[in-house]
């Protein structure tokens, strides 16, 4: 068990937890709520249907077990889950401003340098 809780899994991480947490997010960050997602979402041009939250929810649970996980390591996840209904495909669809930097946006991550924004540049 690590300071800040006990060391989730990858298993953790593609399957959380509907209870806890903030509205059924048990990796959530501080200060973030599903209210203030949507807003986000909707200002960004998404309307958040239950596979945008399962997004949000991996987002977040890549980041409770490494605050500064490395892009790979968030895409290998998200295609784990979604690579049977249409990986990337799906996920673009979804996401169109791109899945880990829109979907962080939205999950109330900070994106890791190197995803691409919906404005075509990088983020630094």
């Amino acid at each position: 068990m690590s300071p800040s809780g006990p060391a989730l899994t990858m298993h953790d991480i593609l399957h959380p937890t509907q209870s806890g947490g903030v509205d059924g997010f048990p990796n959530a960050p501080a200060g973030w709520s599903l209210a203030e997602a949507e807003k986000t979402a909707m200002a960004v041009g998404v309307k958040l249907s239950e596979e945008h939250l399962e997004v949000i929810r991996v987002l977040q649970g890549c980041y409770a077990e490494d605050q500064n996980p490395p892009i790979r390591r968030l895409c290998d996840a998200l295609a784990a889950v979604f690579k049977p209904r249409g990986g990337r495909k799906l996920l673009q669809k979804l996401y169109p401003g791109g899945p880990v930097s829109q979907g962080c946006q939205i999950a109330g991550l900070v994106p890791p340098a190197g995803t691409v924004s919906g404005a075509g540049g990088t983020v630094q």
